[in-house]
């Protein structure tokens, strides 16, 4: 289909430089009149309008090269050529104007037809060879998807497969046979009663209390609150911590 249209793009093309040519050659008088045709005026307008058609023409030339501007260019070209055919028979069958003789207007009635159709053609083929880019580049688009979808899939299988090998190198007891096991016992310390040592300090007063044959009640009985505060301070400062313990007896 792509070839057909660059086809009808090479003969559009030729038809396009031969029409500019002719505009552009405006001001050749006896041409004209050999060809009995009718001369553009002013003579400006014409060779313009001839320099406009010669670059389209190279447009279709270039559009038949290059892939990427074949459907857009064609597409443009035939609807200028239909609409311009289209004109040139509204103009001479219609308003019979401009008037030309019997061969002259034969000439630009068979013009007029062949510019509809090959506008009209190179339309058409643009469309198809439009929507068939458009599939090809949707399938394209949809199997890079379905690669990626792939690959990602393989990814994912290979690393299932790396580690069911791992878990199947494993040993029961959860190691790997590569490297050995070392397990941490427990260390089991004794436990000790614990005693607390009887001071022999605490056992018994330093200094007991005498009965003196001479004292009263009074003075007996002060003297042992004394000697109960200084057993008790003796105690304590025994008892406190980083005080020198006696040895343990067996």
């Amino acid at each position: 289909m792509k070839p057909l249209l660059r086809a009808v793009l090479i003969l559009d093309a030729l038809l396009l430089l031969a029409f500019g040519l002719l505009f552009l050659l405006t001001p050749w008088t006896s041409l004209y009149n050999a060809l009995q045709l009718v001369q553009t005026q002013p003579v400006l307008a014409g060779q313009g309008f001839g320099v406009a058609l010669i670059g389209l023409a190279w447009l279709a030339l270039h559009a038949s090269i290059d892939g990427a501007l074949t459907s857009t260019v064609a597409k443009v070209v035939g609807h200028v050529n239909w609409l311009t055919g289209v004109l040139m028979l509204v103009w001479l069958l219609g308003l019979r104007t401009p008037a030309l003789t019997g061969f002259g207007q034969i000439v630009a009635v068979l013009t007029g037809v062949v510019l509809v159709l090959i506008g009209l053609g190179g339309v058409r083929l643009s469309g198809a060879v439009r929507r068939r880019e458009k599939v090809r580049v949707a399938e394209v688009v949809a199997a890079g998807r379905a690669e990626r979808q792939a690959a990602k899939g393989a990814v994912g299988d290979a690393g299932k497969e790396t580690a069911k090998d791992a878990g199947n190198r494993r040993e029961p007891g959860g190691v790997t046979a590569k490297f050995p096991a070392y397990r941490a016992e427990p260390v089991v310390e004794p436990v000790l009663p614990a005693t607390r040592p009887v001071n022999p300090v605490s056992a018994a007063p330093v200094h007991p209390v005498v009965d003196e044959p001479g004292l009263t009640a009074s003075e007996r009985a002060a003297r042992a609150e004394t000697a109960a505060a200084r057993d008790e301070a003796r105690n304590a400062a025994a008892d406190a911590p980083g005080a020198p313990r006696p040895p343990f007896h067996g």
